[in-house]
C-alpha cells in the first residue's frame, strides 16, 4: 500500500498499526533499502512502514507487503516528525525505526521472532530494549567506494567504552550512560560531537505522551536507561552501514580514508552469535 504523504497514511492505513511490533525504515537513500525491509519482514514484525522519497523504487516481491509513504526524508528532523507522528497514531504497541542499510540483531535472533523476545522483555516488565549501533564497514574500499557491502562486511571487534550521562548540573543520571565506538570513535574528527553516541532506544512499547527527541533519547527519562534497577536487560544490536556510507560520501573526510579496515577489524558473519561473543549485546536473563 503506498500513501501520498505521512496524513494520508494516518488517515487511511492506521490499522496497519493496530497490532505490533511494526518496524519503521527511513529512507535516506536507496542503498540496501529492499535488503533492510527483508530484514525486518524475515524478523517477524507485524507490519514494515517505509518512509521514502518519491522516487524511490522497491523489489516486486516485497512493494505490496509494506505501507510506503511518500516522505522527505532528507528534511531536518524528518525521523522524530515520522516516530512522533507514529507514536501519537498508534495504541500501546512495541515499535522499531531504523534507517536503510540498518540490521536488527538481537539474542538467537537465528531461531526466535522479534515477537518473542518483545513477550520476555514484557515480561521483565521492561518498556524498552536498549540497542547499540555497530558500524559495518566494507573492508575493500578499492571494490567498493560507497563502504556498503553485504558480502565484504566488517566490523570493529574492540575499541567500545561509556561515560556516564550527566544532567544539566553535571550529576549522573540513574542507569544512563552515553556509549561510544566504532568509526565514529576512530574517524571523530569528522562527526559532530553530538552524533558520536552509538547508543539508540531502537525498539520501545508506545504509552500516551511519549515523544522521540532529537538524539535518539525519549521525553521519559526511564526509556533511556539501558537496565531495570534489579538486574541487567537483554540488549540488541543494529548493524549499520550509515556512518561508513556517510563518512565516504562527505568531501570533508572521503578522501582522508583510504580504508576503514585497521588491527581490530573483523568480517562480519552476520549471525548474533558473533555479537553476543565480542559482548556487543547481551541475553540477559533470556536463554
Amino acid at each position: 500500500m503506498r500513501y501520498s504523504s505521512l496524513s494520508d497514511f494516518i488517515s487511511k492505513g492506521r490499522q496497519a498499526l493496530a497490532k505490533g511490533p511494526v518496524a519503521l525504515v527511513m529512507a535516506e537513500d536507496e542503498v540496501e533499502l529492499d535488503s533492510t525491509i527483508r530484514h525486518n519482514l524475515d524478523a517477524g514484525f507485524k507490519a514494515v512502514v517505509v518512509f521514502a522519497m518519491p522516487h524511490f523504487t522497491l523489489a516486486g516481491d516485497i512493494v505490496e507487503r509494506v505501507h510506503r509513504i511518500d516522505y522527505a526524508t532528507s528534511d531536518e528532523s524528518a525521523l522524530e516528525r515520522a516516530v512522533n507522528a507514529v507514536i501519537s497514531a498508534a495504541g500501546p504497541i512495541w515499535i522499531y525505526y531504523c534507517y536503510n542499510a540498518e540490521y536488527l540483531f538481537y539474542p538467537f535472533c537465528e531461531s526466535r521472532t522479534v515477537s518473542e523476545m518483545l513477550a520476555f522483555n514484557t515480561e521483565e516488565r521492561r518498556d524498552t530494549i536498549l540497542t547499540y549501533v555497530i558500524d559495518l564497514y566494507a573492508g575493500d574500499l578499492g571494490q567498493h567506494p560507497g563502504a556498503v557491502s553485504l558480502e565484504d562486511a566488517h566490523l570493529d571487534k574492540s575499541g567500545y567504552y561509556a561515560l556516564s550521562r550527566k544532567d544539566r548540573w553535571n550529576n549522573d543520571l540513574d542507569r544512563q550512560m552515553d556509549f561510544y565506538g566504532g568509526l565514529r570513535w576512530r574517524f571523530e574528527e569528522h562527526i559532530p560531537k553530538p552524533r558520536r553516541r552509538i547508543d539508540r532506544v531502537s525498539l520501545f512499547r508506545n504509552k500516551p505522551g511519549l515523544e522521540l527527541l532529537p538524539g535518539h533519547l525519549f521525553n521519559d527519562p526511564e526509556y533511556n536507561t539501558y537496565s531495570c534497577p534489579w538486574h541487567h536487560n537483554l540488549t540488541a544490536a543494529v548493524c549499520s552501514f550509515r556512518t561508513a556510507k556517510a563518512l565516504k560520501r562527505n568531501p570533508g573526510s572521503t578522501f582522508d580514508i583510504e580504508t576503514f579496515r585497521w588491527h581490530n577489524s573483523v568480517p562480519f558473519e552476520w549471525h548474533s552469535q558473533q555479537l553476543l561473543d565480542l559482548g556487543l549485546m547481551e541475553p540477559g536473563q533470556w536463554f
